[in-house]
C-alpha cells in the first residue's frame, strides 16, 4: 500500500483572508493528497505544534 504525500498549510499573521489556502488545500485533496490546514491566524510555534 503507497503512503499519501502529507501536506501541511497554514496560514501565519493577522490577515484573515484564507482563500488562497483553502483553494490550495483543495486541489491537493483532489490529487490524493493528505492535506492538513491550521486554520488563521496562527503563529509559527502554533504551526509547529
Amino acid at each position: 500500500m503507497e503512503r499519501r504525500i502529507r501536506v501541511l498549510i497554514a496560514k501565519p499573521g493577522l490577515n484573515s483572508h484564507d482563500r488562497g489556502a483553502k483553494v490550495v488545500a483543495r486541489a491537493l485533496r483532489d490529487a490524493g493528497m493528505e492535506v492538513i490546514y491550521t486554520g488563521l491566524r496562527q503563529t509559527p510555534e502554533q504551526i509547529v505544534e
